[in-house]
């Protein structure tokens, strides 16, 4: 998926394939049985020891300080195997950036600093929800100098292995929603069991039930939405990114078995119908590889509109990865409704991921919306 000559993204690009090919392929299966089978632990700890749970955050706040190229290369190889850590370092990174849309560096860096272990730094957060959506947010009345949240947070990604979790809430003073950062280990928190998913099922969401429980205030009173809208606009790349390497890890299944199964005397691949659904699925792939590649470049550079086509792409590389995969599943016949193989997994993934930061017509009407303007 690397363009260009960028020396340091080019070996990411092969550390991140390797990891992921050595550590999520051979355990896809097992893996997604979760919460009926137990998280893959060492795998999400060997994620965060290789830094690429640090990867967009500023160097300042004890990140790597890359850009969201490098964080889009990540994402794409591990969701060539298997979705649900990629939905976690996503989440992760949406949470950091949610943190600087809102000038909250300093409660940032009070997360990030002790960092003893990936919970500790890992911050939960509702990535499916945007609050200009729904109303998925808890009250927060403010008592003796600080901010007590009380009420219900829907879908928290994470929210039951991660330390803390940004939630959004509502105030008096403000009609717009603000983001508050929250201690989950705190008096008058509970958090449900993880929620059935379609896909991303080791990428756990939970429901937040609050009561009277502290938190640091994000940026302004009101301003959530705007904070949000800044993060989704960067993090739109991100999200084309996991799509994309769902799309490409469909493609290789596809080929690798056409070309060992047999059918009338000669491989499926050499049956023209087979070659030709193969041919469309790889030039899917190849338009979505260069439009990642360059929406995150231009996010990189701050080019003018930058925000606008990364919103964009994601929706078309969403949308084209639930057609591929469905072509993927095609491809291997009867088994490809299998859970032996990757098919029906990446098809349930692909369909999930359409929903990050926003629910698919909302996200067609602010994107026209906004070129109205």
């Amino acid at each position: 998926m690397i363009a260009g000559t960028d020396r340091e993204l080019k070996m990411l690009d092969k550390a991140s394939a390797e990891f992921a090919r050595k550590e999520l392929a051979p355990e896809r299966q097992e893996n997604d049985r979760y919460p009926d089978a137990p998280l893959f632990e060492k795998t999400i700890k060997k994620a965060y020891d290789l830094e690429y749970f640090h990867m967009i955050l500023p160097e300042a706040l004890n990140g790597v300080g890359q850009g969201v190229a490098a964080l889009c290369v990540i994402l794409y190889n591990i969701c060539r195997e298997d979705s649900s850590l990629g939905g976690l370092i996503f989440t992760n990174a949406a949470a950091q950036e949610l943190h600087i849309a809102a000038g909250a560096e300093e409660i940032l860096k009070a997360v990030t600093e002790p960092a003893d272990s990936i919970y500790n730094f890992l911050i939960a957060a509702p990535v499916f929800n945007n609050p200009r959506d729904m109303d998925n947010a808890a009250d927060a009345a403010m008592q003796d100098g600080r901010y007590l949240l009380s009420g219900r947070v829907e879908y928290t990604v994470a929210g039951n292995i991660a330390r803390h979790a940004v939630v959004p809430a509502k105030t008096e003073d403000a009609a717009g929603c603000s983001f508050f950062l929250l201690d989950l280990s705190s008096e008058g928190v509970t958090v449900s069991a993880p929620i059935p998913s379609l896909g991303l099922h080791a990428c756990p969401a939970v429901d937040i039930t609050l009561d009277r429980v502290p938190c640091s205030l994000l940026g302004q009173v009101g301003e959530g939405p705007q904070y949000f809208g800044k993060m989704a606009g960067r993090m739109s790349a991100a999200a084309a990114a996991m799509s994309a390497g769902i799309m490409k890890g469909s493609l290789t299944e596809a080929l690798e078995y056409s070309r060992g199964r047999f059918q009338g005397g000669k491989r499926i691949v050499d049956w023209s119908e087979i070659r030709m659904m193969l041919a469309e699925m790889a030039v899917k792939v190849k338009t979505a590889e260069c439009m990642v590649s360059r929406i995150s470049q231009g996010i990189d550079q701050q080019e003018t509109g930058w925000q606008e086509y990364a919103e964009a792409a994601a929706i078309d590389i969403q949308r084209s990865a639930c057609g591929l995969t469905t072509d993927g599943i095609q491809v291997l016949g009867g088994v490809g409704y299998m859970k032996d193989f990757g098919q029906e997994k990446r098809f349930r993934d692909a369909k999930h991921i359409q929903a990050l930061l926003g629910m698919v017509p909302t996200k067609k009407l602010r994107l026209i919306e906004g070129m109205f303007r």
